[in-house]
């Protein structure tokens, strides 16, 4: 009996059960170099989040919002490993080829990423964002291209179930891998741009090796070997001169000669100096902290207001502050016994201490036998059980994160009060009421929610322009008139007359209370910056 139906066709399979894939004679792939492609799968996702994180903090560095920055970097270069997979399929069927240039290609592009963005920052924002995005899209679909690639390599070997398997692992592993070493090792020890590079070295090596492993496979051998050794000797290079290109990018960015430069696991410290006027000036994450030639202004009117006051003035707590220029006014008051500064940085208190011109500045206070020094969360120390604090000065950098943003928030404040003397009271520096109204009068506002009584001034600071300063205590009130009893450049009692009045551009606004359920504050300082 004769049938109509096609005769059925049998293909061969491995051992695996797997049909045989056309390219099987052309990549018989041994135990060996199956074991090299899965430890380029591992190096493949710990370069690409590492990328992520660079580029991520190099923005947050620049720009601020980390939050924001990191969401985007991060969302963006997901979708572009998406394109990037899709678009692995339209590639030739030299998929170790592909494999390898990819590679080459991350490597230069990748390894120079954050060189690059400290360059163009200078320029323009908008420009600055373009060059940032490209290189999120480029280096996301180059990632995004590889997995695919490498799967089915492997799957040449092992069944398909079984590759995506060990790919998918192994990818997990390593980005895991590279969101721990990233924090822990590269950032503190080698930077953001020796970091780069660093990540670029990891990606070239691992394109070196398996141009050898597949050395009688590979098309064009030679070339790919001698390609790849010269970037791997270039980036090599560029690791060595890193400190210099890192100098070459700081001073770029700054218009002062930076003398100073170190990356903490919490910020990026920088000193300048202008050779012209010998200013000193340090850059916290890139905000300015300080100039040298009137940080005397914003310090006197951080400190004395809040020490002049009546009563106990024997304990005295500074939280930030750590290059010690707040205490060196506080120990211009002789009643003061003990003096806890308390700045999470040790960086930061050791270069108060020992870097010549900061010591020279503070009047080595920092060494003074009153002064002890906690290298601590602010927010960790103040919720401890210990002394009461009859004066609490708050000299933290802007809330212009969501980190620095839980320093100024209702539940802070709540466990200040609780480490304050009974007639205790808090100042904190609180930005510019000019600048950033918004930002101001919310610390006000939520200082509010706490204490009973708030006392809010402001003074001008030539290079901050208009500054902001508020008070809070819960016993007592403030006086009509100021007296400083201590020696000081400026501050006086018709200075801080003039300091309590506020006229109509920057008077009190209604804005909401900040928490740490709720940041409001640092989303008001980034809008305020914006407008």
């Amino acid at each position: 009996m004769s049938s109509n139906l096609p005769e059925p066709t049998h293909q061969p399979r491995t051992q695996a059960g797997d049909i045989t894939h056309p390219q099987a004679d052309y990549l018989n792939v041994n135990a060996w170099q199956s074991n090299v492609l899965l430890i380029s799968i591992l190096i493949v996702a710990l370069c690409g989040i590492a990328y992520e994180l660079i580029i991520g903090t190099v923005s947050s560095y620049l720009l601020g919002n980390s939050v924001y920055q990191f969401s985007l970097t991060i969302g963006t270069f997901m979708f572009a490993m998406g394109i990037g997979s899709y678009l692995s399929k339209l590639l030739g069927k030299n998929l170790l080829n592909n494999f390898i240039v990819i590679e080459v290609v991350i490597s230069l592009i990748g390894g120079a990423c954050s060189l690059l963005l400290f360059i163009v920052f200078p320029m323009a924002n908008a420009i600055y964002t373009w060059v940032m995005y490209s290189l999120i899209i480029i280096i996301g679909a180059l990632v995004g291209m590889e997995i695919p690639i490498l799967t089915t390599i492997l799957s040449y070997r092992r069944s398909t179930r079984e590759s995506i398997a060990n790919v998918m692992s192994l990818d997990y592993l390593g980005a895991l891998i590279g969101s721990v070493s990233f924090p822990l090792l590269l950032l503190p020890h080698l930077g953001l741009i020796r970091s780069s590079f660093a990540i670029g070295l990891a990606n070239i090596f691992t394109a070196i090796v398996n141009i050898y492993f597949f050395r009688k496979t590979l098309k064009n051998t030679k070339l790919l070997m001698s390609i790849a050794l010269s970037i791997f000797i270039m980036l090599v290079v560029f690791m060595v001169a890193g400190t210099r290109l890192t100098s070459f990018a700081e001073n770029h960015l700054y218009f002062d000669q930076v003398i100073y430069q170190k990356q903490t696991p919490y910020q990026k410290l920088t000193l300048t100096r202008s050779n012209s006027t010998r200013d000193y000036r340090l850059f916290i994450d890139g905000h300015l902290q300080f100039s040298s030639r009137d940080e005397y202004r914003y310090h006197e009117a951080l400190v004395h207001p809040v020490m002049s006051l009546e009563g106990k003035i024997e304990n005295v707590l500074v939280l930030g502050g750590g290059d010690g220029l707040a205490v060196r006014e506080v120990l211009k008051y002789p009643e003061v016994k003990v003096i806890d500064l308390v700045d999470i940085d040790p960086e930061i208190t050791r270069m108060g201490k020992e870097l010549p011109m900061l010591a020279m500045l503070n009047k080595q206070s920092l060494h003074h036998t009153k002064v002890n020094v906690f290298n601590a969360d602010a927010f960790g120390f103040i919720n401890q059980p210990g002394k009461a604090y009859d004066r609490v000065i708050i000299d933290m950098p802007d809330p212009h994160n969501e980190a620095i943003n839980k320093l100024y928030s209702k539940e802070f404040y709540k466990m200040i009060s609780r480490r304050m003397s009974p007639n205790g009271v808090l100042v904190s520096q609180s930005s510019s009421p000019f600048f950033t109204r918004r930002t101001f009068w919310g610390i006000e506002k939520t200082l509010s929610h706490v204490y009973s009584n708030t006392e809010s001034y402001h003074i001008t600071v030539p290079t901050f322009g208009i500054w902001g300063f508020h008070m809070a205590s819960n016993n007592r009130d403030f006086p009509s008139n100021y007296n400083f009893q201590v020696e000081n450049l400026w501050m006086n009692t018709e200075v801080m007359e003039h300091a309590r009045f506020f006229s109509r551009d920057i008077a009190k606004i209604d804005v909401p209370i900040n928490s740490i359920m709720e940041p409001k504050l640092y989303h008001l300082y980034l809008e305020d910056l914006n407008h």
